[in-house]
């Protein structure tokens, strides 16, 4: 019997197998190679991540492993492209900055691999057992993360908060879990809806539930459990704030979704409570904390806070459309993530990096392309058309109108004018302030080409390829009704 259930469910994990493998093997060269492997293991990751993802596009099959543990479905394969491209963004995007910032370790492409095989088996979670280790594999890999530059006492203390944090979360979450499991007696969350279903209403199981959305929201740093994220963006070296920016939060969001729509659809009464207000919250803080910020990582971490608000609105409509908006929302907010942190980390004069947004004043004059396409960005994510960033929040405020929460629609677009303030400031700092002595050093290639290709998708290439990321959506959205 584990025999066929092995020889069933190996096919289907392929992607987790070639990318944890691999990391295993990068380690031993890199272990072997010592310090001037870097490059050669970095190399190596992303062509591994891009193999794993090609894997999953036209070799894997769409199924259930290990009895139920494991689920590939649209869903999960739309969402773990999304990772696969964000964690290899962030590998390339660290490549030029290894070299100036003398970071060039091996061991950081081998952890983004490690929490990349967390962030694919999340996405596919079909218990809660998956879901737990899944979460771990990539917390344990991103505290590392956060905290690799030992030379610095930020990132060291970015680190340890993190770390700390998260096992606060953690300890949540298993507690949330405990008490499903215990008023229910499964872990399977197919199996958690039928019985919820058909049985009556227990205050046991929504306070699980609870328990256990506190400790997600945590991963995606929704208010109130954020407080980390200012700190671990502004102090962890500015690679690793790219790579937390993006795959993460794709993966925590789908997580999300698959544990409440699957799961606890029968209760989506009680859990739209909770997605609501982690919403509002995180919406006003993002728009309002970012005002006063100067440091732009730092303004960038509330930024995220509140795009992670915004797309938990349409979770929080618990219907077809809202976990449509969801997705699309997320395909979006990655590609505008990555062409910041582009920019951010092209900001380096010949003394060193700078963060500070004043720095980026004459912007226009020294580089005008980038000034440019780094404006369609703010303009983007701050949601104005025709950018790809209005889009995502149309979907998604569309959905809470139909949902019936007008409310939480008027919040959102309010949420929206607020934030158009700061990412203005940017917009204005780089066209309109009087340009300091030295210009920035010129841009890496990596980071033009994900510069590029971020700007060139949020205008004009999403108006030509919007219709198959939709299709794609709407086919994923489908696995849920």
């Amino acid at each position: 019997m584990y025999s066929n259930m092995l020889a069933s469910s190996l096919p289907i994990i392929g992607p987790e197998l070639i990318l944890a493998v691999g990391s295993m093997v990068l380690l031993m060269i890199g272990v072997f190679l010592g310090e001037k492997s870097a490059q050669t293991v970095t190399g190596l990751s992303v062509a591994l991540i891009i193999i794993g993802g090609l894997w999953m596009v036209f070799v894997t099959p769409y199924g259930v492993a290990f009895g139920g543990s494991f689920v590939l479905d649209p869903f999960a394969g739309f969402m773990k492209v999304l990772v696969l491209i964000g964690a290899a963004a962030a590998v390339i995007m660290s490549v030029g900055y290894a070299e100036s910032e003398r970071f060039n370790r091996f061991e950081f492409p081998v952890l983004v691999l490690l929490s990349t095989t967390g962030m694919m088996v999340m996405v596919s979670s079909g218990d809660m057992i998956a879901l737990y280790l899944g979460l771990e594999l990539q917390s344990l890999s991103i505290y590392v993360l956060a905290a690799i530059n030992r030379d610095s006492v930020r990132s060291t203390e970015a680190g340890l908060k993190y770390f700390v944090l998260g096992a606060l979360s953690s300890g949540m979450l298993l507690y949330g879990a405990s008490l499903v499991y215990g008023f229910t007696g499964q872990i399977e969350y197919t199996a958690i809806a039928e019985v919820v279903a058909t049985s009556e209403r227990s205050i046991g199981i929504v306070v699980g539930l609870v328990f256990v959305l506190c400790g997600l929201a945590f991963k995606i740093s929704a208010v109130p459990f954020h407080m980390w994220t200012p700190d671990v963006y502004e102090g962890a070296p500015t690679p690793i704030t790219a790579f937390l920016a993006g795959a993460p939060k794709v993966a925590a969001i789908a997580l999300i979704t698959r544990f409440t729509v699957q799961g606890f659809e029968p209760l989506a009464v009680d859990w739209q409570q909770v997605i609501i207000f982690i919403s509002i919250a995180s919406m006003a803080l993002g728009a309002f904390a970012a005002i006063g910020q100067r440091n732009i990582k730092r303004l960038m971490a509330y930024s995220s806070i509140g795009h992670m608000g915004f797309a938990l609105v349409g979770l929080a409509a618990a219907n077809f459309s809202g976990v449509r908006g969801v997705l699309l929302y997320m395909a979006i907010y990655l590609a505008m993530a990555l062409g910041t942190f582009a920019v951010i980390l092209a900001m380096r004069r010949k003394d060193g990096v700078v963060e500070e947004i004043d720095d980026l004043a004459g912007l226009s004059k020294t580089n005008p392309i980038m000034a440019l396409m780094l404006t369609m960005l703010m303009l983007s994510l701050a949601g104005l058309p025709p950018l790809a960033g209005f889009f995502a929040k149309y979907f998604v405020f569309m959905a809470a109108v139909q949902a019936g929460l007008y409310g939480l629609a008027v919040i959102g677009v309010l949420a929206s004018v607020v934030g158009l303030f700061y990412y203005l400031r940017i917009v204005k700092v780089m066209w309109f302030d009087d340009q300091p002595s030295s210009e920035f050093v010129p841009m890496a290639t990596e980071l033009r080409v994900v510069l590029g290709a971020a700007a060139l998708f949020i205008f004009p290439v999403y108006l030509l390829v919007g219709g198959p990321i939709f299709a794609a959506a709407e086919a994923a959205a489908r696995t849920f009704f």
